[in-house]
């Protein structure tokens, strides 16, 4: 049974394009049978397909099998540094597919980003960002996603 939605980045910088394929040439090359998340939304907010949703995802360790993983290209600025570098049409594009995916697997209890899923190390009922395993996908995904 899917019940999350896991957000992730690229970790690649601003501006630059990849494609769903990409992905998969990345992934496997380092050893995975084929791309790890379920949809790719590129920098012109085009919703590429990934690994299918009746598969167990490879995005999200100890989640997979419970997840959809959706990656946004991007996530570095231009540095190379973590930052929500979604542009307009890669924010509006994971708003619709987010309300599609719900519609489609009514299970869905929660959209979290992949930082989420990070261990409370202080025990305080809160991951907070000082705890974040890394930064990916680089915004509040619970704030945006409430």
């Amino acid at each position: 049974m899917r019940d999350t939605i896991i957000i992730h980045c690229s970790a690649t910088r601003a501006g630059q394009d990849f494609t769903a394929a990409d992905i998969d040439r990345w992934h496997r090359a380092r050893g995975f049978r084929s791309i790890g998340y379920h949809f790719v939304i590129r920098l012109d907010g085009t919703i590429e397909p990934g690994r299918d949703v009746s598969l167990d995802g490879a995005h999200c360790t100890g989640w997979n099998r419970r997840s959809i993983g959706i990656c946004y290209v991007g996530g570095l600025d231009k540095e190379g540094r973590p930052a929500d570098t979604r542009t307009e049409a890669q924010r509006e594009a994971l708003i619709r597919l987010v309300e599609d995916l719900r519609l489609v697997y009514p299970d869905i209890r929660q959209v979290i980003g992949h930082r989420d899923t990070s261990p409370d190390r202080n025990g305080d009922g809160i991951i907070s960002p000082n705890e974040f395993i890394k930064m990916c996908p680089c915004f509040d995904v619970r704030n945006e996603f409430r």
